[in-house]
């Protein structure tokens, strides 16, 4: 099997970049170079129409969307520290965490800088890039107070969630974000960034 990622530095590929290293899995990494448009050009269109990252290539076929690729790694390495649950209810909160993180919060992080995605108009624009730090701040307050179930996301076990919740929290100060209000997020990435996969990845940014 032939896996290629496709991914940009400080994009939320960075989640699966570090699931990959976690997964002990081969796999080769392709830089996409956003500042100059590459994920724009018909060659990366011929990965992923798209024209986001990241992308897994499998062989011929190509997978998208994060929580996806996410759950396939800890498929293809079950013996790895990204196993995923046996209990039905466990999956289905590990499931319901990282969709959380895909349909809320990255999305209100892409109001910052990718408001055209849903307005043309100036001055919604500037409305939706001001209220970034304020959306973010209420998803991490959630995650915060009701979500971190332990020194990992879910409790004492490392899952995909982990590399997925520290790839967002990368973005806090960015986004007008005071990491300092999340003890628990902060001490998340303080734990995240003494693995060897993120220390590996993060050379990569």
């Amino acid at each position: 099997m032939t896996l290629k990622l496709y991914t940009s530095p400080g994009s939320i590929g960075v989640a699966v970049h570090i699931a990959l290293e976690e997964s002990g899995l081969d796999y080769e990494l392709i830089r996409i170079d956003f500042a100059s448009g590459e994920q724009l050009t018909d060659q990366y269109r011929q990965v992923n129409p798209k024209l986001r990252v990241p992308a897994l290539l499998v062989n011929d076929q190509v997978l998208t969307e994060t929580p996806a690729i996410l759950v396939y790694l800890a498929q293809l390495a079950p013996a790895s520290i990204l196993a995923l649950p046996t209990d039905p209810l466990a999956f289905a909160q590990l499931q319901s965490f990282n969709s959380y993180l895909s349909s809320t919060v990255h999305i209100a992080h892409a109001h910052k800088k990718r408001g055209r995605r849903w307005a043309d108009d100036a001055n919604a624009l500037t409305a939706m890039t001001a209220y970034v730090p304020v959306s973010m701040s209420a998803c991490f307050e959630l995650i915060e107070t009701e979500m971190l179930q332990g020194d990992w996301v879910h409790g004492e076990a490392f899952s995909i969630s982990d590399p997925y919740l520290f790839a967002l929290s990368l973005w806090m100060e960015g986004d007008g974000v005071d990491p300092s209000r999340y003890p628990k997020i902060q001490a998340h990435r303080a734990r995240m960034l003494e693995r060897e996969s993120v220390l590996h990845v993060m050379k990569t940014l």
